[in-house]
């Protein structure tokens, strides 16, 4: 018998926190499991997390839902107020693993008696000290690389002379490889261990031989307390050895091993859990010998090595946890959530098959591949290459019959703007790591970086030898013969004989319709209409966990051109939930927050809800979210396929529902609606107006609401024309984009010529608009329309002033500092541009307010204490027909369900059946701040100064009945706070200087150091404060700008920047430098002002209480 379940009445679980490179949507997956499945067994759950977006904040989920700093001393008061039973740590990700042993080192659990479940912090310790971890796989006979343990440079030297180059840096107690690195030369080797010190914190890194080109093979297990230990799925990286696991593209279950390395891998991961004492869910990551091709290649393997090294173990629900639950149908944190509570996995239904226990292993009769989704579509600048630490902000995943179409399923999936699987990358001459010259003499790049499937695959168009680039690579041969036989299929269809017979093997190989038209010289629609006609159509299969072994009740799909179709159309009335895809900047998983309440809320009024989606992180794509699930790409073709399939031939279309999965589903909304596929909400039409720029225009001077002055373009000349017509500086904007992509603010006509070409490549064929850049407060709303009512829960007002995109900049509801006129003003426009446009469910509206100082103190109304007698005026800068990612923000701070509403909406209901009327609902006497987080430490080459462009991947939420305490947790909690009487560097640019006695001001009450460059320095001297003036130029003498970052003299930077590109680059040194040494760099001056007005407040002098407990009061 497992341990007494009635031990455990109450549990605290902690989250992960914000969307962060390296600890992604996964981990909101495996935190809303866990609590469903401690409620299941009667336990009140208590769930602590910063992060609003997340469905595991909602409500519903826990108990009692505490959106707080993930800090020790909040936790800490959470205990004391709650008084649980018991912590759940091993499924937040990295954080709550760290909080847990801080909470415990502290003293906290001891002093409130708290149990913590599931892993030991003896456990966590041993598997996340790097020198502990290695001296148990001694212990225990698994072989390890060659490597010490070092706390410092000098230390590390004398290693690197024992060892020798290359070598591998990694952190402890980090997330996603935070800091580690690989080192080739002298030079790299002291950046590489000084970051890695940096980043760890218990100021610890393991130093190891490289295995640069061995296999890197995963296996995530499960054990309960009884020492009842399976295997839930194996999966090997298309990558080699040298590309973090995130960077890596993975496969399930493995392809290349034997049936021995297969079961030697497996013992020695069940003997490497068993040790430790994992008591939930575990990955295990493994170096194999590579074959003897590409062993050959390589000069670090000999024979006197074992087969197989161990490289870490996480022991906790991680990221490959959610792609192994997703690949195989096997909810691990649910599991994982019942093991902490004392059951035994032979104790634990399997809710997928009905039938089962949770004891079984998972079987799969299909292939699943991931493929990292990259963020340097929106970064070109930065560093492409793949090594230890992650640089991917998603994922996607394909499933299929086999490993060919899986792989390009997944790559249709990514959803990146021009690049199929026929996107060649240009051939580069930057430098000369694995490179080569085909047999036709063209250079082309094979080092890990996020296009070398694209250079592999041109490659073998060039003729190269599968096995020749196996050898430059390090991918197996076995893989690569494969990519070959995709290239054969794609050159006999060029040869133009596309018929039955080839077009139904071309498809089994995944080829898409729009690869084959391009191939074939035909369009997308002919191909489709082609192979229809044919009887060329997917079916679907189940995925059941047990490979049809037993009978499945799950409805959890995906596409195969096979015979046998296993997902028979739902009966009654439905419609589909077109989810987000990947997780990246600009589209994050505020999204999916979206689209689960868009199913839920179907469901909710007796619709079946259907749901598309291609991201195995997500609580979408969770087997039970929706009525039924289509793991499939979120592309026109895979769209009507199922559509078509769920329709059974008839001519009434099942509807799908396009607002809730972002700038994805809403593109698609017109190629649907011209095949007269039935959109539930707001209509084609609808969204194309408001989506398209110059239509918009045409749109708001109908109905007489102002916007910026601007014309939509098509070329250089005319947008040159109208820059100078309307007068710089200016802004360039593409239609149907997210995340500002392809927006920049251009001072001048060399810098709009450079800029609009990348615009009109990022529009599609789409006209660009140029407007005149108006630098004002930026309000935000989201509101909820029936065609009638138009519900308007809140109005953010946006810290920074406009030009600093939404996504990045310091939202605040209530607003604080705008003036009853301007809020009517704003209200008035809202109602007249939803109603005018006949909106049905959501749309978001940004505005800008003109007039007085763009910046408006929140504590003491500075310089426009006088705001009701301003001269201001409303201009409206862009309107979003769908959900927006403040969506979930707004939601939950006002208590008005938004998506709930428009659902209701489309299907017809009036909102003022619903309670609700026309107009500003009345504010909640709390302050609610959302802030940006940024992963820019992860990207080298970004620069990290704040524009029109989005750049953060997460956000956090401060929440208090004063503005100060709702502004200081934020910053705690995105990392932005700063310290009394740390030092500060300023560099602030001319036309800034005017608000620097604001800032001054602040600083003056402080016990902050100040450093300054030239400029600035001597206008601080001015105000009459003490300044260093430091050298801006690295070579005018020491100790210069990075000097002083480097060195720890000081803890926050502010460089605000001009729009001049010389400037820019100038302070792109002092940028990067605060990022690497993870400092608070704050370029725009309102963010830096904000941060410092509540520098003065005590440290606990904040309240800590629920979601609902703040609405309450």
């Amino acid at each position: 018998m497992g341990l007494d379940k009635s031990i455990y009445s109450k549990v605290l679980v902690i989250g992960s926190g914000p969307i962060v490179i390296g600890q992604a949507a996964e981990f909101d997956y495996a935190g809303t499991q866990a609590c469903k499945s401690l409620r299941e067994e009667g336990i009140e759950t208590i769930l602590v997390n910063s992060n609003p977006a997340t469905i595991m904040t909602d409500e519903d989920i826990a108990d009692k839902i505490y959106i707080e700093p993930l800090t020790v001393e909040v936790i800490s008061r959470i205990i004391s107020i709650e008084k649980p039973d018991g912590i759940l740590p091993t499924l937040g990700g990295q954080t709550a693993l760290n909080l847990a042993v801080d909470l415990d080192e502290s003293g906290v659990l001891e002093t409130y008696d708290v149990d913590l479940m599931g892993t030991s912090v003896e456990t966590i310790k041993m598997a996340e000290d790097r020198e502990l971890f290695r001296e148990m796989l001694v212990e225990i006979a698994e072989p390890v690389p060659l490597s010490k343990t070092v706390s410092n440079i000098e230390e590390a030297l004398v290693l690197k002379e024992e060892i020798g180059m290359p070598l591998v840096v990694r952190p402890a107690y980090t997330l996603g490889g935070t800091g580690g690195g690989i080192v080739y030369t002298e030079d790299q080797f002291q950046d590489i261990v000084s970051n890695g010190l940096s980043a760890s914190p218990i100021g610890q890194v393991l130093i190891e031989k490289s295995l640069i080109g061995w296999k890197e093979i995963e296996y995530e297990v499960i054990r309960d307390g009884s020492d009842n230990c399976i295997t839930i799925c194996n999966m090997e990286n298309i990558d080699p050895m040298g590309v973090h696991t995130g960077d890596s593209i993975v496969v399930a279950p493995s392809q290349t091993l034997t049936d021995k390395e297969y079961q030697m891998l497996r013992s020695a991961s069940i003997k490497i859990i068993r040790s430790l004492k994992v008591e939930g869910g575990c990955n295990v990551q493994l170096a194999l010998k590579p074959s003897n091709l590409v062993a050959k290649a390589l000069n670090n393997v000999s024979e006197d090595d074992p087969e197989y090294y161990v490289i870490e173990v996480n022991p906790r629900v991680s990221r490959s946890s959610a792609l192994a639950s997703k690949a195989t149908g096997y909810p691990i944190a649910r599991v994982a959530a019942k093991i902490a509570c004392g059951k035994r996995l032979d104790e634990i239904d399997n809710q997928v098959t009905g039938s089962t226990l949770a004891s079984f292993e998972p079987s799969l009769d299909y292939c699943v591949v991931k493929i990292p989704r990259w963020p340097f579509d929106k970064f070109a600048e930065g560093d492409r290459s793949l090594g230890t630490q992650m640089k991917a902000t998603g994922e996607v995943m394909g499933i299929e019959r086999s490993f060919e179409a899986a792989f390009m399923k997944a790559i249709r999936s990514l959803e990146i703007t021009g690049r199929s699987m026929l996107w060649e990358p240009p051939d580069s001459n930057a430098n000369d790591f694995n490179k080569f010259s085909s047999q036709v003499g063209s250079l082309i790049s094979l080092g890990p970086t996020d296009e070398r499937m694209w250079a592999v695959m041109k490659a073998l168009r060039l003729q190269t030898k599968p096995d020749e680039l196996s050898k430059q690579t390090g991918i197996d041969p076995w893989f690569t013969r494969s990519f070959a036989r995709i290239v054969s299929v794609e050159k006999e269809i060029i040869k133009g004989n596309l018929d039955e017979g080839l077009l139904r093997r071309a498809k089994r190989f995944g080829l898409s319709d729009a690869i084959l038209g391009k191939l074939s010289n035909l369009k997308s629609e002919e191909i489709r209409n082609l192979r229809i006609s044919l009887g060329i159509k997917p079916v679907y299969k189940m995925v059941d966990t047990c490979a049809g072994e037993f009978e499945a009740t799950t409805s959890y799909f995906y596409s195969t051109y096979e015979q046998e179709n296993e997902a028979i159309p739902l009966g009654g009335e439905k419609a589909i939930v077109i989810g987000s895809g990947p997780i990246r900047i600009g589209q994050g998983i505020e999204f999916d927050y979206c689209s689960v309440h868009a199913a839920w809320a179907l469901q909710e009024d007796k619709f079946k809800s259907i749901m598309i989606n291609s991201n195995p992180e997500t609580v979408s794509t969770d087997f039970d979210t929706s009525d039924r699930l289509y793991f499939e790409p979120l592309d026109d073709e895979s769209v009507r396929d199922i559509i078509d399939n769920e329709s059974n031939g008839n001519d009434s279309l099942t509807p799908v529902v396009v607002q809730f999965g972002g700038q994805t589903a809403i593109n698609l909304s017109q190629s649907l609606d011209e095949v007269n596929v039935p959109i539930l909400g707001s209509s084609a039409e609808s969204i194309d107006i408001a989506s398209d720029r110059h239509l918009f225009e045409d749109f708001l001077s109908d109905i007489g609401i102002p916007n910026p002055p601007g014309s939509a373009v098509s070329n250089v000349r005319d947008a040159i024309n109208v820059a100078n017509e309307v007068g710089y500086p200016v802004l360039v904007r593409p239609s149907y984009v997210l995340g500002g992509r392809g927006m920049e603010i251009v001072q001048n006509d060399v810098e709009l010529t450079k800029f609009l070409n990348s615009a009109l490549e990022t529009a599609s064929g789409r006209d660009i608009l140029i407007d005149k850049y108006f630098e004002g407060r930026e309000v935000e709303v989201d509101a909820v329309c029936d065609g009638e009512t138009v519900v308007i829960p809140g109005i953010m007002e946006h810290v920074e002033r406009a030009g600093v995109h939404s996504g990045d900049s310091l939202a605040i509801y209530p607003t604080q500092t705008l003036s009853d006129s301007e809020i009517k003003t704003i209200v008035d426009y809202t109602e007249k541009i939803a109603l005018a446009l006949n909106t049905n469910g959501l749309i978001n509206i940004q505005f800008v307010v003109l007039g007085g100082h763009p910046y408006r103190s929140f504590k003491d109304k500075g310089a426009d204490y006088d705001i009701e007698n301003l001269d201001t005026k409303v201009y409206v800068l862009e309107v979003n027909p769908r959900s927006s990612r403040t969506v979930p923000f707004i939601s939950k701070v006002t208590g008005v369900p938004l998506v709930k509403l428009a659902i209701k909406s489309m299907l017809g209901q009036k909102l003022k059946n619903n309670g609700f009327t026309s107009g500003l609902v009345e504010s909640q006497k709390l302050v609610a701040v959302k802030a940006p987080v940024f992963s820019m430490s992860k990207l080298s080459g970004v620069d990290t100064y704040l524009g029109p462009e989005m750049k953060s991947t997460g956000e956090v939420m401060g929440i208090d009945f004063e503005f100060g305490s709702a502004v200081s947790k934020a910053l705690i909690s995105s990392g932005l706070n700063l310290s009394r009487g740390s030092g500060v560097l300023l560099s602030v640019a001319d036309k800034d200087k005017p608000d620097l006695k604001y800032l001054l001001e602040d600083l003056s009450k402080t016990d902050c150091k100040l450093f300054a460059t030239e400029g600035t320095a001597k206008a601080i001297a001015e105000f009459g404060l003490r300044v260093n003036q430091i050298p801006k130029k690295i070579d005018e003498g020491h100790p210069n700008v990075l000097d002083i970052i480097e060195n720890g003299s000081v803890g926050a930077v502010i460089n605000t920047i001009t729009g001049d590109r010389e400037t820019l680059q100038d302070g792109f040194l002092i940028r990067r430098a605060a990022v690497e040494k993870r400092i608070p760099c704050f370029t725009s001056v309102d963010t830096a002002r904000a941060a410092l007005a509540i520098l003065s407040q005590d440290s606990d002098a904040y309240n800590v209480s629920s979601i609902t407990d703040y609405r309450t009061g």
